[in-house]
């Protein structure tokens, strides 16, 4: 009995170029894969961010508002605290820069309105308006303040950076009750 051995045929395989090759180009997709995954996770912090600041300042402005235009008049002013006559007592808002914190205390009760505010101002102005313009005519007592304008930013640190909210929060509150 004869056996006719056939030729060996070349078993296929990757050669070491065509190794190196391949494994190049999955490094580089896995390296764009890597970095686009961490820009997404970035921008969707950013925007969880900018959306809870937002939250937290409409909130608080929401609170102010109500209880501003309800007031009887404005008693005291400084451009980071103002009081008012609020139903008997004394309503009074008082922005801290060391802490970062807006507070609002009504009948001896005290509660954070605001946190991480970088700055805070408040602004009053008369009933008059200024000729050809809808602004108001800005007083320096409080017997003539017919309403208040208050400006604050936000910020929160992000992934080790500071990230400030997309706007600069504002509004213009008139008390009503005050003749």
């Amino acid at each position: 009995m004869y056996i006719k051995l056939r030729p060996r045929r070349r078993t296929l395989g990757m050669t070491l170029v065509e190794m190196m090759i391949a494994v190049g180009i999955g490094g580089v997709v896995m390296a764009a894969l890597a970095s686009l995954s961490f820009y997404t996770a970035r921008s969707m912090a950013a925007m969880s961010n900018y959306a809870d600041l937002d939250r937290q300042s409409r909130n608080a402005l929401d609170q102010m508002t109500l209880k501003i235009r309800s007031a009887d008049r404005l008693t005291a002013f400084g451009a980071q605290d103002v009081s008012f006559l609020y139903r008997g007592e004394t309503l009074r808002y008082t922005f801290s820069p060391s802490t970062k914190t807006l507070t609002e205390t009504y009948n001896g009760v005290s509660k954070s309105l605001l946190e991480d505010c970088n700055e805070l101002q408040f602004s009053m102005f008369q009933r008059n308006v200024i000729s050809n313009s809808f602004n108001q005519v800005t007083t320096t007592t409080t017997n003539e303040a017919k309403s208040i304008i208050v400006t604050w930013t936000c910020s929160r640190s992000l992934l080790g950076n500071l990230i400030n909210s997309e706007s600069v929060q504002s509004a213009r509150i008139v008390i009503r009750n005050n003749p």
